[in-house]
């Protein structure tokens, strides 16, 4: 039993897949903290462009 629970601490297999889900994790709380103030921008962004586009326009 000893040195069965050492072998299972000693195992490393599937330690990388569970540090690419942590990664992954990051990058998606990280992008959700910024979707907030990147959609004002683009969303200003955007009325800029069609304001100018209308005024050409007219």
């Amino acid at each position: 039993m000893k040195e069965s629970c050492k072998r299972f601490w000693r195992d490393t297999q599937g330690q990388d897949l569970v540090e690419y889900a942590l990664a992954a994790g990051m990058v998606a709380v990280a992008a959700v903290a910024a979707m907030p103030a990147l959609s004002t921008t683009v969303s200003t962004v955007f009325s800029k462009i069609g304001s100018i586009i209308n005024s050409s326009v007219n």
